[in-house]
């Protein structure tokens, strides 16, 4: 997947809109006001960061070189992941697992809106 395959993908989620923070050189993808995806445009690497449970974010940094802490954010919660290394329906899923993370931890009242 390039970055703006990503793009689109997440965009694609339910009640998800896209900003900039940080600098211009980074798009923010959230639900609700909350972030569940990070793209930094200047990475090294061409990546996304993603939001996943500590225990599946290990498991899967132990088993694939292409998923790293992530390099600017908080490293329990966030993965990079390196979009050249990684096979795009993973990606994809990985998205939609941080989406409905994400979503999760809003109020009953805002996640009844985006029934998956």
């Amino acid at each position: 997947m390039n970055i703006e395959e990503v793009r689109e993908y997440a965009l694609s989620l339910p009640g998800t809109t896209e900003d900039q923070a940080y600098g211009e050189d980074w798009v923010l993808f959230r639900i609700e006001g909350k972030i569940f995806l990070h793209i930094w445009l200047n990475a090294p690497e061409l990546s996304c960061a993603l939001k996943l449970p500590p225990e599946q974010g290990q498991t899967l940094r132990d088993h694939y070189n292409g998923i790293r802490p992530a390099y600017h954010l908080y490293k329990v919660h966030w993965n990079d992941v390196l979009l050249d290394e990684i096979d795009g329906d993973m990606v994809k899923s990985l998205i939609t697992q941080s989406y409905q993370l994400v979503l999760s931890k809003l109020p009953k009242r805002l996640r009844e809106k985006y029934k998956l």
